[in-house]
């Protein structure tokens, strides 16, 4: 062994370098975790991340001998699940105990008892003195002296490892070098199964698999071990840490307040405004109003808003907290309560100096157009010929909470409303914090989705989920919070339910522990999910956990629009090219003087894709859809029901029509591939434009999915009109506009209509659905009806012509 006076660095450095990758890799990488331990600002070990207690650079010899790759493969592979496995049944089963270990020792002592067992082979034993020690020990010792001279080491950690080095000793590893020659041949052979037909009757049967494993596991993220318990991520929030002082005296300002609401109940926009406005003057607020009017399915809607804010004692104005309470809330219910604890509240906030940031508070008339009209004012994105500035502003809006208290009496709990426009969700730290404060401090019981009295079951957990998707899928504002989400405002509605022995008071301290919490906040909320499904009020399931069932079901589109695209390019589905016979030049007589005509072998022309014609119609069906899209947003409320009904019966004929169009256009029918590839192009736009929206509105790209999951089975069906005609009354059910039909139904069942008066109800369900659906364009920025009407109807318009189409079966078989 060379002494410290022989060591030479350039035979170092040379040594070094000799060194095989994965080595120098897994060298570089502890060191740099090494390091990284050292510092406190970060506990690396909390985290989870490799902290080598011991440097070896045993694994040259096996990366050398074995590969680069062949090393990578299998420490990270058995070479790390074995001895694991081993560990966790030694330590949880045998030992009855729980000790979390990691670091890279595992590694060295399982390379230690690898080089153990193949010294013994060549040298058995180390002699010492008069003993002979069998040398497959030394892995042994060397764990037990680590164990005696390195603190918080795994003795049984290290035994495994040395066990799985005994076990896969030299068998496994040299039969996998043996055999690396046989992969050339595994390629070759794989890559010839590649032109085999019978892999063109496998993508059917995956898509329908990714369908069926998307559905199985959304239904699978209710259970707990699919879902996690929510937390607070923003510690600056600190909610429920603060004393709430809202209460005693404060009762007798809430009923004078109210009394003073009762007498405007039945007064005018304006008188109200007037009187709301002296009553915020008279506290010490800023007031500012302002009038805004919107036209929509010729309707109009106007009004005038009044708004008051607090300045901050200890802000600059640079930021600001948004307390809104409308005079009639989404159902069109008088907000007596909700009106006169906001006023209640001013007059409470006005009195403290803690305050950093300023406090605006909204009393819209309404809470649908009025407060969209307040946000977008704020944020200066309004139409400034239909809605007028806001005088007065203040700072960046940090939250907005709303509340909506009509009902009289007690009240049992709180029911939290999140969802905002276009599916859009409150950063979930806010409903945290709000759960966090009701439950532990207030006593009182917090709800979501109208679940009341939630059992934690797997049919709870499973319909709230499912309410959650459906609000988010259909994208409508469900509160006065929502119009403030598109703006990266987070916000919620507050609503007191069920009956109890909470008052007023109860709610007033909610709202005021909220407002200390976001006060408390140095920077926007940011570190908590935007992406989230709750399945109950203290459980989630992150974006990570339920994108894949989306995309599963988009991706069989795409598997499908593949396999359509190949088969297209197969010879018989064109039309048939005509393969002449050439005569030779170099003729041969034979024995008979007769000349023979040398033909050349006919080789397989190379078939030509037709794809403009296809390519066309789904363009074309695509922009068609900006006619409904046109006329369900411009028409008439009254007459929105009629001009539904009349499209729904005319969209049964588009596809034939369309169908007979091009065919009455084009020089010829439409052949096979041109049907193949008209139905390839359109689920290939499907697949594409359902992939990027779950990443937006997962609920919305899900349903919308999964309903049109028969057009990747579509498919013409010329000889059997039984079939042909059958799927097509398939795809009828599974339109848009049949989906729009059988949910005002069941919405009108919802409502009570049945009998004789279950037309006329479901009528006036449906003017219903489509007026909202208007008013959500107009006023919300609603884009759940492009998703309708030019991605999911032109899809279906296509599906349908190619399960209507009739190509000449004849010639593609001659050919």
């Amino acid at each position: 062994m060379p002494n410290v006076q022989s060591f030479n660095a350039l035979r170092a450095r040379s040594y070094l370098l000799r060194l095989p990758l994965f080595t120098r890799a897994m060298i570089a990488v502890m060191i740099a975790f090494a390091l990284a331990g050292l510092q406190g600002a970060w506990n690396i070990q909390e985290w989870g991340a490799l902290i080598p207690r011991e440097l070896s650079i045993t694994t040259k010899r096996f990366e050398t001998e074995f590969g680069t790759l062949t090393s990578l493969a299998l420490f990270f592979g058995p070479l790390t699940t074995i001895p694991a496995l081993i560990y966790v049944f030694f330590d949880r089963f045998v030992l009855g105990a729980n000790h979390a270990v990691l670091g890279a020792s595992l590694w060295v002592f399982l390379l230690l008892g690898m080089e153990g067992v193949r010294t013994y082979k060549t040298n058995p034993y180390l002699v010492i003195g008069t003993y002979h020690v069998p040398t497959w020990t030394t892995p042994l010792f060397m764990a037990v002296v680590v164990q005696a001279l390195v603190p918080g080491t795994s003795f049984i950690g290290h035994l495994c490892g040395v066990g799985t080095g005994y076990l896969c000793t030299s068998r496994p590893a040299d039969e996998l070098a043996r055999n690396k020659r046989a992969m050339p041949r595994l390629l070759a052979t794989i890559l010839t199964l590649r032109r085999d037909p019978r892999l063109l009757k496998l993508p059917p049967y995956l898509s329908l698999l990714c369908i069926v494993v998307g559905v199985a596991w959304l239904l699978l993220l209710p259970l707990h071990d699919y879902s996690r318990r929510t937390y607070i991520s923003e510690n600056a929030l600190l909610p429920g840490q603060v004393h709430t002082y809202f209460g005693g005296s404060d009762q007798n300002v809430f009923r004078a307040y109210r009394h003073e609401v009762d007498a405007l109940k039945d007064k005018d926009n304006l008188e109200i405004n007037d009187e709301l406005e002296n009553i915020f003057k008279t506290i010490g607020f800023k007031v500012g109003r302002q009038n805004y009017t919107y036209h929509s399915a010729g309707n109009t809607y106007t009004g005038e808003n009044v708004y008051a804010i607090l300045q901050a004692p200890r802000g600059d104005a640079t930021e600001a907290i948004v307390l809104v309470s409308a005079w009639k809330n989404v159902k069109g219910e008088f907000n007596r309560n909700g009106v006169a604890i906001a006023l209640t509240l001013a007059r409470y906030f006005k009195r403290w100096s803690l305050w950093s940031k300023d406090i605006i508070l909204v009393i819209p008339p309404d809470s649908r157009a009025a407060i969209q009209a307040w946000v977008d004012a704020y944020h200066d994105s309004h139409d400034s010929s239909t809605i007028a500035a806001l005088p007065i502003k203040s700072g960046l809006l940090q939250g907005a909470v709303a509340i909506d208290y009509p009902h009289e009496g007690r009240f049992e709990g709180v029911h939290i409303v999140y969802d905002g426009v276009n599916g859009q969700l409150p950063n979930l730290d806010l409903i945290n914090s709000v759960n966090n404060i009701a439950n532990g401090q207030m006593g009182m019981h917090s709800f979501i989705q109208e679940k009341l009295g939630h059992s934690d079951k797997y049919n709870d957990r499973l319909k709230t989920m499912l309410r959650g998707m459906m609000n988010q899928g259909l994208g409508h504002a469900v509160g006065p919070h929502s119009s403030f989400i598109p703006y990266h405002v987070d916000a919620i509605t507050l609503q007191p339910v069920g009956n109890g022995w909470h008052d007023e008071m109860g709610l007033g301290r909610l709202v005021e522990g909220t407002f200390r919490s976001l006060n408390n906040l140095l920077e926007h909320l940011h570190q908590s999910f935007f992406f989230y499904l709750l399945i109950q009020k203290d459980r989630f399931v992150s974006i990570g956990t339920y994108l894949p069932s989306a995309m599963l079901i988009a991706v069989n589109f795409t598997i499908m629009a593949i396999l359509l695209w190949v088969k297209s390019g197969a010879v018989g589905v064109s039309e048939p090219t005509e393969v002449s016979t050439i005569k030779s030049k170099d003729t041969v007589e034979n024995k008979e003087g007769k000349e023979d005509l040398a033909a050349k072998p006919p080789t397989s022309p190379a078939v030509e894709r037709e794809i403009y014609l296809p390519l066309g119609i789904v363009i074309a069906c695509h922009f068609l859809g900006a006619l409904p899209l046109f006329i369900f947003n411009h028409t008439p409320s009254y007459l929105l029901a009629p001009f539904f009904l009349a499209f729904s019966a005319l969209n049964i004929f588009f596809p034939s029509l369309i169908l007979n169009m091009v065919n009455s256009t084009s020089t010829r029918p439409l052949t096979l591939q041109q049907f193949f590839l008209l139905k390839c192009f359109s689920l290939l736009l499907l697949g594409m434009f359902l992939s990027s929206l779950a990443t937006l509105n997962f609920s919305l790209a899900f349903l919308v999915g999964l309903i049109s999951a028969p057009l990747s089975f579509a498919r013409p069906w010329p000889e059997t009109p039984i079939m042909r005609f059958g799927y097509a009354a398939l795809l009828q059910i599974a339109s848009p506009t049949s989906a729009v039909l059988i949910g005002a139904a069941v919405y009108a069942s919802s409502l009570g209509s049945s009998g004789a008066g279950a037309a006329a109800g479901l009528l006036d369900t449906l003017q219903h659905i489509l007026s909202e659906a208007a008013f959500g364009w107009d006023v919300w920025g609603l884009y759940i009806p492009v998703v309708v009407w030019c991605v999911w109807w032109p899809a279906w318009l296509v599906g349908s012509v190619v399960v209507l189409g009739q190509p000449n079966m004849k010639k593609m078989k001659s050919a």
